[in-house]
């Protein structure tokens, strides 16, 4: 790419039709919005989020630290039961 198109980028302009049978899942998140803002709102939002995915910043679903449970004994009223509740899933 020149050092011209680096200074001033032309906008994306993109038409495309979605078909339910193509991507349900996608289908039935955005034809919750009418047309207009919101939906492309929503579909911004879609696609930079599955681009920050795609280049590792989120991990995915399961892949995090595992859970460590404390080696401590709980006492009764302490947050330590409470706070494990909202821990990882252990995988088994």
């Amino acid at each position: 790419m020149s050092a011209d198109a680096m200074k001033d980028p032309k906008p994306i302009r993109l038409v495309f039709e979605l078909a339910r049978a193509d991507h349900p899942r996608l289908y039935d998140d955005l034809i919750r919005f009418h047309k207009g803002t919101k939906r492309v709102n929503r579909l911004r939002v879609l696609a930079y989020d599955g681009l920050l995915a795609q280049s590792g910043v989120f991990a995915g679903i399961g892949h995090g630290l595992p859970h460590q449970p404390s080696a401590s004994s709980t006492q009764e009223g302490s947050g330590e039961v409470t706070n494990d509740i909202f821990a990882p899933a252990i995988d088994g």
